[in-house]
């Protein structure tokens, strides 16, 4: 086996993190993406178990069955089309998932729903919000600036799912003071 699906692996700087550590371990890797590493070469389940336990000290989590690497597919796809993808965000969701996974979204919809408690919808929901989140902290943009960036067909639209789902208008969370947001692993 040489494809490695990995759980928290949620931004650019996990990539570099689970490249140099699988690579201090010696075994090369061809390619590389959120949520998944494929090597150049096969590797046993003993060395399997060595990669497993050196990603664990830095919060990374090795995964084996065939569901949470499905689910860790679709939450990378989905943060890889928040961060680096804007043009994208305003596609159907489900189309881009089944389109990048070759999986129907209804399977794929009622394995996330079951396994993560909430819809991939109000998955990608929260994504878009903690994006908002770090593009008002960054304060370069105005909220109709943010609002066209992420496809929202207006800033009030933008403004109403931030207040549904934080309990603050963006103008008041852009006045809170300390850690506003939440890291993509925890969503």
């Amino acid at each position: 086996m040489n494809k490695l699906y990995i759980k928290n692996m949620v931004c650019n700087r996990c990539v570099m993190v689970v490249q140099n550590e699988i690579e201090k371990l010696n075994f090369p890797i061809k390619e590389i993406s959120l949520g998944e590493v494929i090597l150049q070469e096969s590797i046993s389940e003993e060395e399997k178990k060595i990669i497993a336990e050196q990603l664990e000290r830095f919060g990374f989590q090795l995964l084996s069955d065939e569901n949470s690497k499905i689910i860790e597919k679709i939450k990378a796809t989905l943060i890889d089309l928040i961060q680096n993808k804007n043009n994208d965000i305003a596609i159907n969701v489900s189309d881009y998932l089944q389109d990048k996974l070759h999986h129907d979204y209804s399977k794929l919809s009622n394995l996330f729903s079951e396994i993560e408690g909430l819809s991939i919808e109000k998955y990608f929901i929260n994504l878009k919000v903690e994006k908002i989140k770090e593009l008002i902290i960054y304060d370069e943009l105005s909220l109709s600036e943010i609002a066209d960036l992420l496809h929202y067909s207006s800033s009030a639209h933008l403004s109403n799912q931030f207040k549904k789902v934080t309990g603050f208008t963006p103008s008041y969370f852009k006045k809170m003071k300390g850690n506003k947001r939440t890291q993509l692993d925890k969503l």
